[in-house]
């Protein structure tokens, strides 16, 4: 089916009263008809029927096998981490949303499994950090906030020529735009919160696994360690998914003219985005994607206009987060990047004059008005 179809149907949901809208089946536990028998359904920790056509719909979009849901971007990211041990490595992206380093620094290594952050968007790099304890590599593409762009099917090379694991981050692109799976990537992560959700409502992570034996290991994890995502926040989930499309379209039209208007004005110094002609590394980000997304990153000319901006602007609003259709401007330096020490960051990019901006759905010409307005 399309991908478009795919948004609205993918949940196969099918119900006997002929009702269209997925139901919430706020109960935590459910009936069996006698011993040894099961409807399906036993304890919501372990399944859901209303999250289950969550999980349906985003693993019939990721290309996987099977897809797991959880209370956030950042427990779907934790539960992936409990499939390895004590002395075991994971190869790292070096720029990645600063949540996620500060999951793998200060709980995954307490817990003693070793990280080595590089550049992944260098192959050559990932090939010479591997030893026999590397049983991973994780990854964004393109990354968070520098938008630094990783060939995926090389990493997965790579990774496999190893007996590694490739996990890739496809929250910036949405499975609408790209599919890591395709390329070779074993375990695919969204924060569902995002882009899937679009709205700015609620929390949720997925897990999305191409191989079963990967897959029954996480469901596994999933039952016991019991991190899922509610009925409530899964019917938001896949209500949200139905306009996936036509949001990741109209955002992504927003965010070319928008990268347009800023490449030309004479207070930003850079401007990041992979549908700009001048975008490194563009041509693989093009191999492996259908768009250029709805994010980007920009510098201003000092420290003080990038302030002058997140103070300014009133359509757009300063707030953490992104992917949903209203505009969100964030600081990385002091928001999504603050756990990352300042030598750190200087040597990512992370200025005090970087902003991150996630486009909206809004009309293209008020947006360009509202930063136009903040930056004269």
């Amino acid at each position: 089916m399309d991908i478009k179809t795919i948004c609205i149907h993918g949940s196969d949901w099918k119900d006997p009263t002929g009702c269209i809208s997925v139901p919430i089946f706020q109960s935590a536990t459910f009936g069996h008809p006698e011993l040894g028998q099961s409807t399906g359904y036993d304890y919501t920790r372990v399944q859901n029927p209303t999250r289950e056509c969550a999980e349906k719909v985003v693993c019939a979009l990721e290309h996987g096998c099977d897809c797991t849901s959880y209370a956030s971007g950042m427990a779907a990211i934790s539960m992936v981490m409990e499939l390895f041990k004590p002395g075991d490595t994971i190869l790292s992206s070096d720029d990645l949303y600063g949540g996620s380093i500060r999951l793998f620094r200060f709980i995954n290594e307490k817990n003693g499994v070793k990280f080595k952050f590089i550049n992944t968007s260098h192959p050559e790099d990932v090939e010479k950090a591997f030893d026999e304890t590397v049983k991973a590599i994780y990854i964004e593409t393109p990354t968070n906030p520098m938008m630094q762009v990783t060939d995926i099917q090389k990493i997965a090379e790579l990774a496999h020529e190893h007996q590694a694991l490739l996990i890739a981050d496809n929250t910036f692109m949405s499975p609408y735009f790209c599919n890591p799976i395709d390329f070779g990537a074993d375990i695919v992560l969204h924060s569902g919160t995002k882009y899937l959700a679009g709205h700015n409502d609620t929390l949720a992570g997925f897990v999305v696994c191409k191989d079963p034996k990967v897959a029954e290991k996480i469901r596994f994890l999933y039952k016991t360690v019991g991190g899922c995502l509610a009925p409530w926040d899964s019917w938001l989930v896949t209500r949200g998914i139905k306009t996936l499309a036509l949001r990741m379209e109209a955002a992504q039209k927003n965010a070319q003219a928008i990268a347009e208007f800023l490449e030309n004005h004479p207070k930003v110094t850079k401007v990041l985005y992979p549908g700009l002609k001048n975008f490194e590394n563009r041509a693989v980000h093009f191999k492996q994607s259908r768009g250029a997304g709805a994010m980007l990153s920009f510098y201003t000319d000092s420290h003080e206009t990038a302030l002058k901006v997140l103070k300014s602007v009133k359509l757009i609003r300063f707030a953490e987060s992104l992917g949903g259709v209203e505009s969100l401007i964030t600081y990385p330096a002091t928001q999504t990047h603050c756990d990352l020490t300042e030598e750190e960051r200087q040597s990512r990019g992370i200025t005090e004059c970087l902003l991150r901006l996630s486009v909206g759905i809004e009309g293209a010409e008020d947006l360009i008005s509202d930063l136009k307005q903040a930056l004269d």
